[in-house]
């Protein structure tokens, strides 16, 4: 058990031991770190994480995170709203708006179909892609889910409850290779992944 010569510092460790990928050595370091830092910084700091957790947003058209209850994208006049682009997350549609290569809009699930974590269709925002199909003129739907088999099972349920819609359904080139997640892969590899995107019924004969 880890000795502490306070209180206060034990448990500015253990709130940062609680994130992702990080130790009780490295939450040390981080905790001490920020102990010699100006007080005015400190409160900068941990008033951005208030801010964000209370004032942060979804986005009523597509799910991703916003500060207006429509975000910028959506309210962008300039993109092609007959496409969207179906994404796990934030973290993709970021990787994707760093390649410079799209221009339509995205629609967030907000995960992918995943039995073995007890994540099922209801729990993502497919139901709403449905709906916002049927309500719209969308012309493509671009399903640029990781290369898993989760990210294949639910392009694959997405395409059944699309289908009867007067759409293309495309996916991204298998320029990113299988197993891959699109957050972590180069942009232009995902770049010309997108624009090289193939119908997703010809994915199926293989």
């Amino acid at each position: 058990m880890e000795q502490y010569s306070s209180k206060l510092l034990a448990n500015a460790v253990e709130q940062f031991a609680t994130l992702p990928g990080i130790g009780k050595r490295t939450a040390m370091r981080l905790a001490l770190y920020l102990l010699k830092q100006e007080k005015q910084d400190i409160n900068q700091f941990s008033d951005a994480f208030i801010k964000l957790r209370n004032e942060i947003q979804y986005c009523s058209e597509c799910y991703n995170i916003s500060e207006e209850p429509i975000c910028t994208i959506c309210n962008n006049p300039a993109r092609d709203e007959n496409i969207i682009c179906v994404v796990e997350d934030i973290r993709d549609v970021m990787a994707i708006e760093n390649t410079s290569q799209y221009k339509g809009k995205y629609h967030v699930l907000g995960g992918i179909i995943s039995p073995m974590d007890g994540i099922g269709p209801s729990d993502l925002t497919i139901e709403e892609l449905v709906n916002r199909v049927s309500s719209s003129k969308v012309d493509e739907i671009i399903m640029a889910l990781s290369t898993t088999m989760e990210g294949d099972t639910t392009n694959f349920y997405i395409f059944k409850r699309l289908k009867e819609f007067n759409l293309n359904i495309s996916t991204i080139a298998r320029g990113v290779s299988i197993g891959d997640e699109l957050e972590y892969t180069d942009e232009l590899t995902l770049g010309r992944s997108l624009i090289n995107r193939v119908p997703y019924e010809n994915t199926l004969a293989r």
